[in-house]
């Protein structure tokens, strides 16, 4: 086994009808872009009644159809958001609470020490997160996973995982392992995967491995390293279909 393989994203997703919400963060091939993907899946009515929207630079969840909306808790959220020279990424309102700690001096592990898992038993959804700190023209990177410690939720273990990045290296994490009653939560490490140079080719890669029934949206941005430039490519299946 070659532990430092890097493999393609759609093989790792297809025919796997649901690996719940998940996040990409990596270097594209030529070493000059940073790549951050954020998708949701759903299998409920409310959990599919959901859009990404673009406010001021943040990308949020929101209702597609308001009046079908059921719990909003833990469905509707910031799911990506600039601070200084970061980008935070997560599944859920902890997007907030780490860029508030950030305002506040305080760091991503600390932030995240005051959260855990969604209390949605039996499944008890992981949190997963992510942030980029640019810096000197290139850039490192955390990702964290919150999850329950056994089958009742009686307590949060606890994992973080710092990156260098590494041209055409992207780590992808998500929340589940596949459906399941309950559902089977993500295990081990991030898994090491390719970023391409082109951003259509990977959201076309990565939107096209999810499970046609329980897709939702996808988010993808490419930055240039060198200028700042993004580049933002946005896919909502409901608005597609509306």
């Amino acid at each position: 086994m070659n532990v430092y393989e890097t493999h393609d994203i759609a093989k790792l997703i297809e025919g796997n009808s649901y690996v719940g919400r998940g996040i990409v963060i990596g270097k594209s091939s030529d070493g000059k872009k940073s790549c951050v993907a954020y998708f949701i899946m759903g299998r409920s009515a409310n959990s599919r009644n959901r859009v990404f929207v673009k406010k001021d630079g943040a990308v949020f969840t929101e209702p597609f159809d308001l009046s079908k909306v059921e719990d909003p808790s833990l469905i509707i959220y910031a799911a990506l958001r600039e601070h200084e020279n970061k980008l935070v990424v997560t599944n859920g309102d902890q997007t907030d609470t780490i860029v508030n700690a950030l305002e506040n001096g305080d760091d991503f592990i600390s932030a995240l020490n005051t959260r855990e898992f969604e209390p949605d038993s039996p499944n008890f959804t992981p949190r997963i997160s992510g942030m980029i700190t640019y810096e000197n023209g290139d850039f490192s990177y955390l990702m964290s996973i919150l999850k329950s410690s056994d089958s009742v939720g009686s307590a949060c273990s606890r994992y973080t995982f710092s990156y260098p990045s590494l041209a055409g290296v992207g780590h992808f994490i998500h929340t589940y392992v596949c459906d399941g009653n309950p559902i089977p939560t993500f295990q081990g490490e991030p898994e090491r995967v390719e970023i391409p140079d082109d951003i259509d080719r990977f959201t076309d890669k990565l939107w096209n491995a999810l499970d046609e029934d329980n897709k939702i949206s996808l988010f993808v941005r490419y930055t240039d390293l060198a200028t700042g430039e993004k580049q933002e490519r946005m896919i909502n299946k409901n608005n597609a279909e509306a």
